[in-house]
């Protein structure tokens, strides 16, 4: 009896101890349903912050006001603003240039003079005739003159000899040279013609079914099919000056990068919804030749960078993107962008209502990046030369860091991966090492930024156009683009300068071709924009 009351307590304890641990793995796996959830709840309310939210990243309490292009003039306008005004100087004295002046200086000045009739010329008093004694400027008003098209025919002069053609039994006869038209088989295009469809297309992202929609508007039938066609031949044009441009930006030892998607309907051996990737290089901010380019390239694998930037060595900025870290192999050091960490904390205060921000952990992530980019915006404001700059860094900025990181490891076991507050810790110090960087030099950025506003108006421009037919037009569009933002960089008008490429790479010799860069005496006096 004994022995079976012990075997039946036994048998109980063993059911009892299996029921608990079956309970224990439930309740684990609840757990992990309810973290899971979480972290789906959290994306949801991130996915629609980014999609009907404000964008801008300048400051956590900013309430920006997102501009549609359908509403912009309703959601600015306002009937009480005034327009600028200008002080009227009725006296004599010296003073300089108003603001009137600096308003007016770049345009080029029409006068209208109004008169009275002739027969209205006549004294009230005596009936003697008036004569004009004085002028008075009552205001200027900006006067907008459209777009002209014209046709210009190129007519060949053709000589010969009087004489010969008197006496002799063969007359000799010379032709005028006239210039080659700007792609073979092509009577239509024109440098000035070409260079209005790049510079609308790629620095205006104004797609070419627009372009064409507006040209018939002015009477002039010019197909979308025709205008492609012209765009991927100006690149072949164009790719003399985007290569020599390709040699000098790795003579820098400070450039960005950055990359984005595109997608090339068709691409030999890969379907039309497969993810091409466009990657964009530009100099640091105290390059004397900036210069942005832009490359195509069917995948995101880090051999792209490491074969662009095989010939340079120094300091490249970029984000945490793991394939950027093949070039520390060939004397590259990466330094990665605090923006970068800074949104992933950004994000988790977004999914949360504003009010309790104060009371979560990212808002503290977020505090401490921003204590570091108001140290930056000091630095700037005291006009620090790059040793300074660096002096003051190590000892005001890297306190900071160093706490931050040293916050991170204190969270990190107490904190999920699986939602966006651990993502963002684990973010930061897994790229601790690059995030330091910054240190190590005074003519270093804090951010990638630099990058990231060059590489916009391509995915401004992609959400007008969607996708590249082709790999050629990808191809063309990465030339073109680095043209625009290389001429921006620079002080040039886009348009401007794609005119003189076009007019003048054709009958250029190679050795003076770097007569063309952007940076050149001629270009500037040529294309640079009207300072304001």
């Amino acid at each position: 009896m004994t022995e079976n009351v012990e075997t039946c307590t036994q048998d109980l304890v063993k059911k009892c101890r299996d029921l608990e641990a079956e309970n224990a793995k439930l309740k684990n796996k609840v757990e992990e349903q309810e973290t899971l959830l979480n972290y789906y709840i959290e994306q949801i309310r991130l996915a629609n912050v980014r999609r009907f939210g404000a964008s801008s990243e300048k400051n956590i309490s900013d309430n920006q006001l997102k501009l549609d292009m359908l509403n912009e003039a309703e959601m600015l306008a306002n009937p009480e603003f005034s327009e600028p005004t200008f002080e009227e100087i009725t006296y004599k004295r010296k003073k300089k240039k108003g603001k009137r002046e600096e308003f007016y200086k770049n345009l080029e000045t029409e006068q209208i003079v109004h008169e009275l009739p002739e027969n209205e010329q006549i004294c009230s008093v005596c009936g003697g005739s008036l004569h004009a004694c004085g002028h008075s400027v009552l205001r200027r008003e900006v006067v907008i003159i459209p777009a002209k098209i014209k046709a210009r025919e190129h007519v060949q002069t053709v000589y010969s000899c009087r004489n010969c053609e008197k006496n002799a039994m063969e007359v000799p006869m010379k032709k005028a040279h006239v210039p080659a038209p700007l792609f073979p088989g092509s009577g239509i295009a024109s440098p000035s013609l070409v260079s209005h469809i790049l510079a609308n297309k790629y620095a205006l992202a104004l797609p070419l079914y627009r372009q064409e929609q507006e040209f018939k508007r002015w009477g002039l039938d010019i197909s979308r099919t025709t205008m492609a066609n012209w765009v991927i031949s100006a690149a072949a044009i164009l790719v003399i000056i985007y290569n020599l441009l390709k040699e000098e930006i790795v003579k820098n030892d400070i450039l960005h990068s950055d990359e984005s998607i595109v997608q090339v309907l068709r691409e030999y051996g890969r379907k039309a919804q497969t993810k091409s990737y466009e990657w964009m290089y530009h100099t640091g901010k105290n390059a004397e030749k900036p210069i942005a380019l832009f490359e195509y390239k069917p995948t995101r694998h880090g051999q792209n960078a490491l074969d662009f930037l095989r010939n340079f060595h120094g300091f490249l900025h970029c984000d945490g993107y793991a394939g950027y870290k093949k070039l520390e192999d060939f004397g590259v050091t990466i330094v990665e962008c605090w923006a970068h960490a800074r949104r992933k904390f950004a994000d988790c205060l977004k999914t949360v209502p504003k009010e309790n921000w104060g009371s979560t952990k990212a808002y503290i992530g977020v505090k401490y990046c921003d204590e570091l980019f108001a140290l930056e915006r000091q630095y700037d404001k005291e006009e620090l030369n790059p040793e300074e700059r660096k002096s003051r860094r190590l000892r005001d900025s890297k306190p900071i860091a160093d706490e931050f990181f040293a916050w991170c490891e204190s969270l990190d076991t107490g904190v999920t991966p699986k939602n966006l507050l651990g993502v963002a810790v684990r973010y930061a110090l897994n790229q601790k090492q690059w995030l330091m960087n910054f240190l190590l030099d005074g003519r270093l950025e804090i951010s990638n930024n630099r990058a990231e506003r060059s590489i916009r108006p391509f995915t401004v421009g992609r959400k007008n156009w969607l996708f590249s037919a082709s790999t050629d037009g990808a191809t063309a569009s990465s030339i073109i683009y680095s043209i625009v933002e290389t001429a921006y960089a620079n002080g040039l008008v886009p348009y401007l300068y794609f005119n003189l490429l076009l007019e003048n790479i054709p009958h250029t010799p190679p050795e003076l071709l770097h007569e063309l860069l952007p940076w050149s005496t001629f270009v500037q006096t040529a294309c640079a924009a009207p300072q304001s």
